[in-house]
């Protein structure tokens, strides 16, 4: 069986690895770049000025690569990069960047993203990702490596969501989201730790502890907000699992949640 169905509308431009599988009636256009072993179902829209790695595999009625949502976009080459190892399911939608953004939508390796979910203009996600259906990214959002949206979770523009950490079914994430935290509610609020999922990710019992005691610096301890980032920051300096606050707090720029 051909891998390339006969229905496939395929711009002879289109850079496609000679294993690539696509389904009938895809269009792929002619700034499309895809990788070894990623097969591609029928009906998707690829798009754009869009480079795809190696392993993914797309879902039927995917739109990939498309213009982004903004008004102010003039036809700018602007881009959208997709690792490896994904698996991007039915109706998601990702779009490429502005240029008034940092040019790109970029997607990391070995996500898992679920349909119905929107990645708009110039929004970073990591690796080992898991979007439940219909979760939703704003412009210029930053999402960190083994992150997990529920379904319907709807982030707002520049906002980050650090390492780890975990939104609850029909979240409205507004600010920032620290690593390994748990945000839940419309207007999300701290919602405890994800201890589950750093202890699935392989942390030690004594590195739970001592995030545990960050979210308690922050949240329960009753001290200024620049104080516990200062004295959070101190401790990141000699426990390895603290590190990733630094990064954070230093881009940090909507604030966290509260």
């Amino acid at each position: 069986m051909p891998l390339i169905h006969p229905t496939a509308v395929i711009d002879p431009k289109a850079e496609l690895d000679s294993s690539v599988k696509v389904g009938a009636y895809t269009v792929i256009g002619p700034n499309v770049q895809i990788g070894a072993n990623t097969e591609i179902g029928p009906h998707a829209v690829i798009n754009g000025h869009t480079t795809i790695g190696e392993n993914n595999r797309i879902f039927q009625f995917a739109s990939l690569g498309e213009i982004p949502q903004d008004k102010k976009y003039r036809d700018e080459p602007t881009k959208l990069i997709i690792g490896n190892g994904n698996t991007i399911r039915e109706f998601t939608t990702f779009n490429l960047g502005t240029v008034t953004g940092i040019g790109e939508t970029r997607i990391g390796d070995d996500n898992w993203i679920m349909a119905y979910c929107h990645l708009a203009h110039d929004c970073v996600i990591g690796s080992h990702t898991i979007f439940a259906n219909n979760a939703s990214l704003a412009g210029h959002v930053t999402v960190g490596d083994y992150v997990v949206l529920g379904g319907y979770t709807l982030v707002f523009q520049f906002c980050r969501i650090g390492d780890y950490a975990m939104t609850a079914f029909a979240a409205g994430v507004h600010k920032d989201v620290p690593p390994y935290f748990m945000a839940s509610g419309y207007r999300a609020e701290p919602a405890g730790l994800n201890s589950e999922g750093m202890r699935r990710n392989g942390f030690t019992a004594e590195q739970i502890s001592a995030v545990k005691d960050v979210y308690k610096t922050l949240y329960h301890r009753g001290i200024p907000f620049e104080e516990a980032k200062a004295d959070i920051l101190r401790r990141a300096e000699t426990q390895a699992e603290l590190a990733v606050f630094r990064d954070f707090f230093a881009q940090s720029t909507r604030g966290i949640i509260r």
